[in-house]
């Protein structure tokens, strides 16, 4: 009685099929990529090393490891920094370096909070345990206070908020000296002073 063979598997083209789901597989898998934080890093400033920083027009926040949020030694809510910070940037109850008022400030005036925006600084502090997610969250409910500030400058000095006239700006492919001088105008008199470095008081 003969025995039958048993059939054999063909695996000549297997490489190839395993090379294409390969190929496959790469083109169509999408991967998380990290996001940075797009944020210039200021110019170093030569200061004297006396100069000192008064400390009412010092703002400090603060990130505990709990990611809790305080203001000048306050538990405060992430819904409430806003309104804080521009509060205390648009105060304007004093003058500038050179003894100037601030003419286009709506604040309090409060003599214990900042002299003026140019003289206002907010120092952020977090605990190296500190999540990351929170600490972009409150550089961005930050920066939307200088925002907001500048947005309103704008609107009532050009008739056109800031944002538009960034993009207008960019749009022009920077070429457009009267859009340059107008931008740099409202971030004259509402300056970006964030710092994340101790500040001597």
């Amino acid at each position: 009685m003969s025995r039958k063979e048993s059939p054999e598997i063909n695996a000549g083209s297997m490489a190839d099929i395993a090379f294409l789901l390969l190929i496959f597989f790469l083109v169509t898998t999408t991967m998380n990529v990290d996001a940075g934080i797009s944020r210039k890093i200021p110019e170093k400033q030569e200061l004297p090393d006396n100069a000192l920083v008064k400390e009412k027009n010092i703002l400090e926040v603060n990130l505990n490891k709990n990611n809790e949020l305080f203001v000048d030694g306050k538990t405060i809510n992430f819904n409430e920094l806003k309104q804080i910070a521009i509060n205390f940037i648009d105060n304007g109850a004093g003058l500038d370096a050179n003894n100037l008022p601030c003419n286009w400030c709506n604040g309090n005036q409060d003599k214990s909070s900042s002299d003026h925006p140019s003289k206002a600084l907010i120092s952020i502090k977090a605990a190296k345990s500190t999540n990351y997610k929170t600490y972009i969250k409150t550089l961005d409910i930050l920066n939307s206070s200088y925002t907001f500030l500048r947005n309103k400058l704008s609107v009532k000095t050009y008739g056109v908020n800031y944002l538009s006239l960034l993009e207008e700006y960019k749009k022009a492919n920077s070429n457009d000296k009267n859009l340059q001088l107008k931008i740099k105008f409202i971030r004259e008199k509402y300056p970006l002073l964030l710092s994340d470095a101790e500040i001597n008081n």
